[in-house]
């Protein structure tokens, strides 16, 4: 059986669920990647008797991969694999694929326990983890502590916070293959939780950010995913001062007046990556000349958004406005978060062969 897409750490969770519960698994990781492939290295499913857990992508790399976990469940021995993904596998992506298969038995890793209560604080790690049958290693290093059976490797220690220091992204280097786990820096209030704010949220739930749902009326939350906070509020626009720098802002209020107050309070900060309003281009207009009579300044005005989505997705159902304001987002954040190779560490490369 299948289960759904995972955020980019639930795996934690759900892979320490497992173990406490005694019930054997292996942890799937794209480990490398030549040419092109399905899905990013560092992307994960987690195979058990009974099902399969996130994805790496689908297709036959996908299927190939839980038949070697499935027959890997008794085993207690890290394995690396290459999946070529050529017409031999009904895939015509064109690249390589290497696949970091990892028991985990009935006993629940020293590494795993670990890597759990750091993520749970929100305290950011590095999976360190060496690749190799004679020497092999795994451990869990943040900026103060190292975990695991492994301590002593310092060699992986320092590879491993000298990418905690930079901007942490998974990195491989032949048989060292370190992975970054830190809670996500996209930053995304939505306000107003009627039926489009329902439908936006759950399209931006799925996706490896932190959510604060507000609303002022009474009872309109419901069973919320673990990457969301619902606020009930008499003002939601002064939760707007709690929000980080460079957060992404819908406003969608049942309100007008409460509306334009928390666009307000969003244009004034001058530090919103995205501040979006729905409605209509009249209602920006409105806005605008309100805003312009209080004093200010057109480049600030500038920066609100109205109407909300990409272009070319003009419906008007709740489902096909979050879409559009979520691709919206998404492309926002893709301009910013482009990799450069020089913030590597002159010790750290991305993945080589």
């Amino acid at each position: 059986m299948q289960s759904g897409l995972q955020l980019m750490n639930e795996w934690i969770d759900q892979l320490r669920d497992l173990a406490a519960a005694g019930e054997a698994a292996v942890l799937v990781t794209v480990a490398g990647i030549r040419g092109s492939a399905p899905r990013e290295i560092g992307a994960k499913m987690i195979v058990t008797a009974k099902e399969t857990i996130g994805t790496i992508g689908g297709g036959q790399l996908e299927y190939q991969s839980t038949r070697v976990a499935v027959g890997m469940l008794e085993d207690t021995a890290t394995s690396l694999r290459s999946f070529p993904l050529g017409s031999s596998m009904g895939q015509c992506c064109g690249g390589v694929v290497e696949i970091l298969f990892e028991p985990v038995t009935e006993t629940q890793p020293s590494w795993l326990r670990d890597l759990a209560a750091l993520h749970g604080q929100r305290e950011a790690a590095v999976i360190a983890t060496r690749i190799s049958q004679s020497v092999p290693a795994k451990l869990v290093v943040t900026a103060e502590h190292v975990y695991g059976d492994d301590a002593t490797e310092q060699d992986l220690v320092d590879r491993a916070r000298g990418i905690l220091e930079h901007k942490p992204r998974t990195t491989r280097d032949v048989q060292e293959f370190f992975e970054p786990v830190v809670v996500s820096d996209l930053n995304i209030a939505v306000f107003g939780a009627g039926h489009v704010g329902s439908a936006v949220v759950n399209a931006l739930s799925v996706l490896d950010c932190n959510i604060r749902w507000l609303d002022s009326r009474r009872n309109m939350f419901r069973k919320l995913p673990a990457n969301i906070r619902a606020i009930e509020t008499s003002d939601p626009a002064l939760e707007v001062a709690a929000m980080p720098a460079d957060s992404f802002y819908l406003v969608m209020t049942h309100s007008h007046a409460m509306d334009f107050e928390i666009c307000d309070r969003i244009l004034r900060r001058r530090d919103a990556r995205y501040c979006g309003l729905i409605g209509s281009l009249s209602k920006r207009r409105r806005f605008e000349k309100r805003y312009q009579q209080q004093g200010m300044s057109q480049s600030v005005i500038d920066q609100l958004i109205c109407p909300i989505g990409v272009d070319g997705i003009s419906g008007k159902k709740p489902a096909e406005i979050a879409v559009a304001a979520a691709a919206e987002i998404l492309k926002i954040r893709e301009r910013a978060v482009a990799p450069v190779e020089e913030d590597y560490p002159d010790n750290v490369q991305p993945m080589r062969r």
